[in-house]
């Protein structure tokens, strides 16, 4: 489903407060303001650089552009008896920590179900104060689907040859699958710039990249095949059958344990496989989701793990995992619980994950991992 038809949704169902996650702003808005005039709707949008202007017939009332909360103010002016009337605050979490703020978004998101007025935030974090949790509802703008990113990619490269066909067009799709499409747009003209034609090579380059700068993720391409490995016949059967293209529709593989003593080739085992099925490799470092703030370990783990979800098909390789999860059978003894609260959100991913990610973990020591780790649903146990 489009942010325009969840969008459209909410609004036909009068919830008048609404924020949207969001890494793209501006096709956000042109989203928005598409639907708008489809529907008949007024449409402005405030942030502190340009102020308050007009998308779709609102009239903007030359709001200081420095002042949000006569931004806030301004959406009583929009109100009409033919339609409903939108107020999009850019990148509005930066002046939430002001009471008189605060109150005046509670007040327009109340007063809003009699004048059919909605306040939509568009930021690209979700940070609502306590005092809006019950009024405010989140909704997604997901990144580009293979069918945007492929019709991104012929809008740039239109000449004759620029473009893939076949398994190549798979690759560089399969490839671009994560990135905004800001980032696909320069993936795409750097490759042409580069090779005169669309590849995959600059779109992984861009896409690890992107993962550096989160800092929870390290992407591994290349890495050795199967036929570099010794023995581990029927690992590599199994590894083979499961990741095979063309299996059954509903068919998806969630994941092995590979537990061993150290020198079995569990670790360069993982990153074969993802050459050899034609998948990239994403590193899970627990070390580095574990974060200071309250809050920031599990916020770090879900942004983890939403990558991960983003780049299917792909393989997920957390090495030495009962390293990094066997504190969590000690519960808040010294880490007031954050271990068993991300341990916890990796056993859900693991079992309620729709996305097509092969999870690789290894281990030394079995009896130090939690027992719940190794159920059949979740992971196939390998022994080396």
């Amino acid at each position: 489903m489009t942010l325009a038809e969840r969008l459209a949704e909410h609004v036909r169902a009068c919830f008048t407060g609404l924020w949207i996650r969001s890494a793209e702003h501006q096709d956000a808005l042109a989203e928005i303001a598409a639907l708008c005039r489809s529907e008949g709707w007024s449409l402005a949008a405030w942030d502190v650089d340009g102020g308050l202007r007009a998308l779709a017939g609102a009239a903007a009332s030359g709001v200081d552009a420095a002042d949000p909360l006569a931004a806030v103010r301004s959406l009583d002016a929009m109100a009409s008896p033919d339609g409903a009337a939108l107020l999009v605050l850019v990148n509005f979490h930066r002046f939430l920590a002001s009471p008189e703020v605060v109150q005046a978004l509670d007040s327009r998101i109340h007063s809003g179900k009699q004048a059919r007025t909605f306040v939509v935030v568009l930021s690209p974090v979700v940070q609502v104060p306590v005092e809006l949790e019950t009024q405010l509802v989140v909704i997604e703008h997901d990144l580009p689907g293979r069918g945007q990113i492929e019709a991104i990619a012929r809008s740039i490269a239109s000449e004759p040859g620029e473009m893939p066909e076949g398994d190549e067009l798979g690759r560089v799709l399969d490839a671009a699958a994560g990135l905004t499409r800001f980032e696909a747009e320069g993936a795409v003209s750097l490759s042409l710039v580069r090779h005169g034609r669309v590849a995959a090579g600059p779109l992984w380059e861009l896409k690890s990249g992107m993962l550096k700068k989160s800092g929870l993720l390290t992407l591994h391409r290349g890495g050795g095949t199967f036929a570099e490995l010794g023995g581990l016949g029927a690992l590599k059967a199994f590894c083979t059958k499961a990741l095979r293209p063309g299996r059954e529709a509903g068919v998806r593989a969630r994941g092995i344990l590979l537990l061993g003593v150290p020198g079995t080739g569990k670790s360069q085992f993982a990153k074969a496989l993802g050459a050899e099925t034609g998948r990239p490799t994403l590193a899970l470092d627990v070390g580095a989701l574990l974060g200071s703030l309250v809050g920031e370990t599990e916020r770090n783990v879900r942004q983890a793990l939403r990558i991960a979800d983003a780049m299917a098909p792909c393989i997920l390789f957390c090495d030495e995992v009962e390293k990094a999860l066997g504190g969590a059978a000690s519960g808040s003894h010294g880490d007031s619980g954050v271990g068993s609260r991300l341990f916890g959100s990796l056993l859900t991913w693991l079992s309620d994950h729709m996305s097509d990610v092969f999870f690789v973990g290894t281990c030394n020591d079995v009896s130090k991992l939690p027992p719940e780790f190794g159920r059949a649903e979740r992971c196939a146990p390998f022994y080396g």
